[in-house]
């Protein structure tokens, strides 16, 4: 699995510098940025020490809807459960439900909203899984860099993982992505149309299957889309 650093529109180009720091630290590369070409700042680099290379490689998107159609699985972060979602998960069991994706998710990316003011609830609404870092206070803050540090250190060991087992992804059309696209053609022809809440709960509990519930999920679809073919 590759795992991907998203930062929306970051304010300060030395958070920039200061997340790519930590994430070469925790043996990561990918930092993606959307709509923001703060990585080219001097300031930037005075930060990442050692790390120009994560700069210089970053992917930039011009909105989230863009990088959403570029992953498998797309997480955001939120200081507290928000837009209605009942799947806010602490880092440490985020990194449990990435690692039971096994080889089905080729791609995923974790969001970091701006400093200011997070993620709009729009770029909320895109995200498969939305997490957090509990914290003790009533208004819980930390800064981007911070945050990114922490979810590097709990999730390092993906990257390990990641280069061990990448002959070993599964196809494209067994993955998570795959299954996603699937469902959204099919459940409309067995009378579950997308705004209804069977689908809506199905929607927001698919992220959390294991590799083998993945599997078994595509199995399920081709037995029903046989189905509706014989009829």
């Amino acid at each position: 699995m590759q795992l991907a650093f998203v930062l929306v529109e970051p304010k300060v180009p030395e958070n920039v510098g200061a997340a790519a720091r930590a994430l070469c630290t925790m043996g990561f590369g990918e930092l993606w940025l959307v709509n923001s070409d703060l990585h080219t700042r001097p300031e930037a680099h005075w930060l990442a020490h050692g790390s120009d290379h994560v700069l210089d490689n970053a992917r930039i998107f011009p909105d989230l809807a863009a990088v959403r159609n570029s992953v498998d699985l797309l997480m955001g972060t939120s200081a507290k459960p928000r837009h209605n979602r009942q799947d806010w998960h602490t880092p440490d069991r985020l990194r449990t439900v990435l690692t039971d994706k096994g080889a089905s998710v080729a791609t995923a990316a974790l969001v970091f909203g701006r400093e200011d003011r997070g993620l709009a609830n729009e770029e909320m609404a895109l995200c498969d899984l939305v997490t957090g870092i509990p914290m003790k206070v009533a208004y819980p803050s930390l800064n981007l860099a911070q945050s990114v540090m922490l979810y590097a250190w709990e999730m390092s060991g993906l990257s390990v993982n990641s280069e061990a087992e990448g002959d070993k992804l599964a196809p494209a059309e067994a993955g998570l992505g795959a299954l996603r696209e699937r469902l959204e053609q099919l459940l409309p022809d067995v009378d579950t149309p997308p705004e209804g809440k069977l689908s809506q709960w199905m929607f927001e509990r698919l992220p959390l299957l294991s590799e083998r519930d993945i599997g078994f999920a595509h199995t399920l679809c081709g037995n029903i889309e046989r189905t509706l073919r014989k009829k």
